[in-house]
């Protein structure tokens, strides 16, 4: 039993798995809130649109000032918000819906920032980019995403209400005056914001698992969506920690593990969890039919 505790938080003493875990579980802390609503306004796909679309702004900061976070992540900002608004001005001036114009720019943002970043960097560099190292993250990255984090907790407190109203009677709220395409707006740019401060540790193709796996788990878990929200937390910090002890005991990817966890977590929950899942759908059906 001690060489079982020793095992799991020995690791920890080490001051770069200290600041992986505390960069891991503050993306979590505000990737929680997001993911959960995305699911809600059905729009896991969108985020994975936005992740990739991130990718041409990263290159080209890559491409000017090299492996610079300022400069990488004032590019996939700007490269993601374009894209956001490059898609809703598709879907409301022509007959193509939001996620098919989502689609289209996310094959063009992956394919155009992976050839940027080929043009200047090594096979190394795009690796870099495309999967990050949560291990090598300094104390200014660390500000970064705890910054961010902070940033989108608190946005998202203020329009919490108005966003759910949105999300479940879009009529209804703009009858009484809200403006909803102004919170989408803001939701927008807090998932933006949240996948560029994510790309330095999880790179871009990994920043929105750490997003959607434990949102889409946490809803086999619970009913509220405020409960639905600190399941979400939960299995992304468990997610966090057991996949940097993966990483350091097998000497796996320190990103992929973690959210290969967070997979593991959600196939667990798909079978057995106690909200829609296939062990109650099978109970539920089996009373019926008795």
């Amino acid at each position: 039993m001690e060489d079982f505790f020793t095992g799991l938080f020995e690791p920890f003493q080490y001051t770069f798995l200290r600041r992986a875990f505390v960069a891991s579980w503050s993306l979590s802390l505000s990737a929680a809130p997001l993911g959960v609503i995305l699911v809600l306004r059905r729009m896991s796909l969108m985020g994975d649109a936005l992740s990739h679309s991130v990718l041409p702004g990263v290159a080209i900061g890559f491409f000017v000032a090299g492996l610079s976070l300022t400069a990488m992540s004032i590019g996939g900002l700007l490269a993601g918000l374009l894209v956001a608004m490059a898609a809703g001005a598709v879907s409301r001036w022509t007959s193509l819906g939001e996620d098919a114009s989502f689609a289209g720019f996310f094959l063009i943002s992956l394919s155009l920032g992976v050839i940027l970043v080929s043009l200047k960097g090594s096979h190394v560099d795009l690796m870099h980019i495309l999967f990050g190292s949560v291990l090598a993250i300094d104390d200014y990255t660390l500000l970064l995403v705890a910054g961010t984090s902070t940033v989108t907790l608190i946005v998202i407190s203020i329009i919490y209400r108005p966003l759910l109203l949105e999300c479940v009677d879009p009529i209804y709220l703009k009858s009484v005056g809200g403006k909803g395409h102004k919170y989408h707006g803001l939701f927008l740019i807090c998932v933006v914001a949240n996948l560029v401060s994510a790309f330095q540790s999880m790179g871009t193709l990994m920043a929105l698992g750490m997003m959607m796996l434990p949102a889409i788990t946490a809803r086999f878990w619970a009913k509220q969506v405020w409960s639905t929200i600190l399941a979400a937390w939960i299995f992304g910090a468990l997610s966090s920690f057991l996949g940097l002890l993966a990483s350091y005991h097998f000497n796996y990817p320190s990103g992929p593990s973690i959210v290969l966890v967070a997979g593991i977590f959600y196939l667990i929950s798909l079978f057995a969890g106690p909200q829609g899942s296939f062990y109650q759908h099978k109970k539920t059906y089996g009373q019926g039919t008795s």
